[in-house]
C-alpha cells in the first residue's frame, strides 16, 4: 500500500511540474503583449457598460474554463465553477467537462496465447483530471483514449490463454485500467475503471467445449450411478442376511410389499408361490 501511495504522490508531483510550466504565461508574453493587454483593457474601460457583457464569463459546476491570453494559457490554471474575467481581443478560453464519461470498446478479435480466436469488448469509464494538460498536451483527449483502450485490449489479451480470459476477467480489467492510468497520465485523463463485457468464441469451438462438457457430465453421472448401485447391492446383502436369521421376517416383508401395491390401485397382483408346494402337485 505504501508503494502505491508513492506511486500516486510521483505521479501528482510530475503533473503539477508539468502544468507549471505550461502556466507561464504573463512573463513570456513580451514588451508588445503587454502594450496589447494595455490596449485591450483601455478598450474595455471606454467601451463600459457594454463590455461587461463580453468580459464575463460563467462556467457551470462541471466545467472548468482554460483561459489563452495571445495564445499562452494564463498563469493560475483552470477558472470555475462560477464567474470569472477575461480581456476583448487578447483572451479567448476553452470549456473542459470534468464529469466521467463512458464509451464501449467495439468487439476486438484477439488472438490468444494459445492461438484461439476470439471477440472480445468492453467498457471504460474515465474523467479529466488535470484541465490544463488535457488541452495542452493532445489535440483530442476522448478520440486518444477511446483508441488506446482498444490497443490496450488486444495487447493484455494477447499474453492470456482462452481459460484465463474465461475466468480471470477482473484481473485483465484492473491490468487494462492501470496500463490505461499511466499512459493517460500525461493528458490529464483518469481512468477509473475498465469492465470486460462479452467473449464471443467461434461457433465451433462452442460446439467442441459443449461436446466436451457433455461428454465429462456423462461420465460423472455413469460414476454416480454405478456408486449407486454398488451401494445398493451392499444394503440388499445386509438385509439378506438379516432375513436369513428369522424366516417370519420374510413374510412380513412379502405382506407388507402386497399392501404397498394394493394402495396403488392396481387391478393385478402377483401372488409368488413356493417352488416346494409345486412340486407336490406336479409329483401327483
Amino acid at each position: 500500500m505504501d508503494r502505491y501511495d508513492e506511486e500516486v504522490a510521483m505521479k501528482e508531483s510530475k503533473r503539477r511540474e508539468r502544468q507549471q510550466a505550461l502556466e507561464e504565461a504573463d512573463s513570456d508574453i513580451g514588451a508588445c503583449g503587454w502594450l496589447l493587454v494595455a490596449c485591450s483593457i483601455l478598450l474595455m474601460l471606454l467601451t463600459l457598460p457594454l463590455s461587461i457583457w463580453c468580459c464575463i464569463k460563467i462556467v457551470k459546476e462541471y466545467e472548468r474554463a482554460i483561459i489563452f491570453r495571445l495564445g499562452r494559457i494564463l498563469r493560475g490554471g483552470a477558472k470555475g465553477p462560477g464567474l470569472f474575467f477575461i480581456l476583448p481581443c487578447t483572451d479567448s478560453f476553452i470549456n473542459v467537462d470534468m464529469r466521467t464519461i463512458t464509451f464501449d470498446i467495439p468487439p476486438q478479435e484477439v488472438l490468444t496465447k494459445d492461438s484461439v480466436t476470439v471477440s472480445v469488448d468492453g467498457v471504460v469509464y474515465y474523467r479529466v483530471q488535470n484541465a490544463t494538460l488535457a488541452v495542452a498536451n493532445i489535440t483530442n483527449a476522448d478520440a486518444a483514449t477511446r483508441l488506446l483502450a482498444q490497443t490496450t485490449l488486444r495487447n493484455v489479451l494477447g499474453t492470456k490463454n482462452l481459460a484465463e480470459i474465461l475466468s480471470d476477467r477482473e484481473e485483465i480489467a484492473h491490468s487494462m485500467q492501470s496500463t490505461l492510468d499511466d499512459a493517460t497520465d500525461d493528458w490529464g485523463i483518469k481512468v477509473e475503471r475498465v469492465e470486460i463485457k462479452d467473449v464471443k468464441l467461434p461457433l465451433q469451438l462452442q460446439r467442441a467445449m459443449a461436446a466436451e462438457a457433455e461428454a465429462t457430465r456423462e461420465a460423472r453421472a455413469k460414476v454416480i450411478a454405478a456408486e449407486g448401485e454398488m451401494n445398493a447391492s451392499r444394503a440388499l446383502k445386509e438385509a439378506s442376511l438379516v432375513i436369513a436369521e428369522s424366516p417370519s421376517a420374510l413374510q412380513l416383508r412379502y405382506l407388507q410389499t402386497l399392501n404397498t401395491i394394493a394402495a396403488e390401485k392396481n387391478s393385478t397382483i402377483i401372488f409368488p408361490l413356493p417352488l416346494e408346494m409345486m412340486q407336490g402337485f406336479i409329483k401327483q
